[in-house]
């Protein structure tokens, strides 16, 4: 329906964009009730979206014309701004943004550049920076999902926390059954996408590979290949963030911080 109003591209793209930004502001109006904070952070956080997404395709756009190592620069400026967005999602943990940027790049820094020494992603800006991208966006909201949680179970069992304390647990200990709930339900997005794989969605990288001239089969394949690396580089990324976690939620005298 667009299209017989807008001819060009980028009009066409602006319409786009509204008419889903429209349709998601409408669907929070109905669900206001749930989650009263929402409307207000929603309509910022879309115009904030399509600025930086449109900066993203300007700056993809020159580096084409560069060198192939920048997109390691962008990929780390990347884990900058992702480790900034989990420290507003985890205000209540101490020195949040250390913990997640450490935990972001050593899960996604590490499993990227294993996967870029065997040759899976290629060194090329124009592989290595959407694959990059997708696999730093998932391990923030790995991190956002597992350390809101670890709060919230922390918060809601002080008081089994602080009993295995009096008893002389070790604040690991104490914290332990909480912290492998947490880590468990933050990697439940990324096993169910590598389930679900075919069944219930395509995702977008394989239709694109497809429609540049790729095997469909090789597409099918490399799909895999990045929902994996996606799992691989969160569940390392909450794995290290665990063991460090501990040293932020309790003092030095194993007091309990969160409340």
């Amino acid at each position: 329906m667009l299209n017989y109003f807008f001819h060009s591209q980028l009009s066409l793209g602006l319409a786009e964009c509204l008419v889903a930004a429209l349709l998601a502001l409408a669907v929070t109006l109905l669900a206001r009730t749930r989650a009263p904070g929402l409307l207000k952070e929603l309509p910022l956080a879309e115009l904030r979206g399509v600025i930086q997404i449109v900066a993203v395709g300007a700056i993809l756009a020159f580096m084409l014309r560069g060198p192939q190592w920048t997109s390691l620069l962008v990929l780390i400026a990347m884990m900058l701004a992702a480790a900034s967005i989990v420290r507003k999602r985890a205000k209540k943990i101490p020195r949040a943004f250390m913990l997640a940027l450490i935990s972001i790049c050593t899960g996604a820094g590490i499993v990227l550049a294993v996967m870029i020494v065997f040759g899976v992603i290629p060194l090329k800006i124009t592989m290595l920076v959407p694959v990059g991208s997708m696999v730093i966006a998932n391990t923030m909201n790995t991190q956002s999902l597992f350390l809101d949680r670890l709060r919230g179970e922390a918060t809601s069992h002080v008081g089994e926390i602080e009993s295995a304390l009096a008893l002389g647990a070790s604040a690991d200990a104490a914290v332990l059954p909480y912290l492998n709930a947490a880590f468990r339900a933050c990697l439940i997005p990324s096993v169910d996408n590598i389930r679900s794989l075919g069944i219930v969605w395509i995702p977008g990288i394989m239709a694109g590979m497809v429609l540049s001239g790729a095997s469909p089969l090789y597409a099918a394949l490399y799909q895999f290949v990045v929902l994996t690396t996606i799992f691989s580089a969160s569940a390392l990324a909450c794995f290290v963030s665990s063991h460090l976690v501990t040293r932020r939620i309790f003092t030095v005298h194993e007091q309990l911080l969160l409340r």
